[in-house]
């Protein structure tokens, strides 16, 4: 059975980092409703069937860019201290939203995806369902260590937690270590 197109397996690795650059530094520029296909196909220097063989839209690629970015920043640390190591993380992740394109790039593919079930799907699966596993499991060590109380609502704490970060960038308010710290001392007055 052969490959898809869209195989990742099928890619020139130097093309595909090429067009994820491309994309994420238009983004930056030009804002994400700015960006076409085709300007990321020149940018990159390949063919605009190049990119729609391997992602289906526009929104599909700068997903991917985004995500290789949060990647690094997402990873759950685990110090002992569950709200030192939430501290660590989520500070990364507004230190990569507010200096790189990462913010432009996730707003854009979010208000896509209202119209585009299949980057929604995309980024449900790329981006909350490994945030909602990984964070399960962190905090469900926590609570077996004893870091946090065993009946603490973690569903509810990874919510408020990412739920306002989110809140804060697509509403253009300011994001900062602050008041990361702030919130982080109010949720867990609640789980300690």
């Amino acid at each position: 059975m052969s490959a898809s197109p869209r195989d990742p397996s099928r890619r020139n690795e130097n093309s595909r980092r090429a067009i994820l650059e491309a994309a994420m530094s238009l983004v930056c520029e030009l804002g994400y409703d700015n960006v076409s296909i085709e300007a990321i196909a020149r940018r990159a220097c390949v063919g605009k069937q190049t990119i729609y063989r391997w992602w289906p839209s526009k929104g599909a690629v700068i997903l991917e860019a985004a995500t290789q970015s949060l990647d690094p920043v997402v990873v759950f640390p685990d110090s002992g201290d569950l709200q030192a190591d939430l501290r660590l993380q989520l500070t990364g992740i507004i230190d990569l939203v507010t200096t790189t394109g990462f913010g432009a790039a996730y707003c854009g593919v979010i208000a896509a995806c209202q119209s585009d079930p299949v980057l929604q799907r995309g980024v449900h699966e790329q981006v909350i369902e490994p945030n909602i596993k990984g964070f399960r499991a962190r905090a469900v060590l926590a609570q077996e260590r004893g870091e946090i109380r065993a009946d603490a609502d973690v569903a509810t704490l990874r919510d408020m937690l990412y739920g306002v970060i989110e809140y804060r960038m697509f509403h253009d308010m300011p994001l900062d270590h602050a008041y990361i710290d702030a919130v982080l001392e109010i949720a867990f007055r609640g789980v300690r």
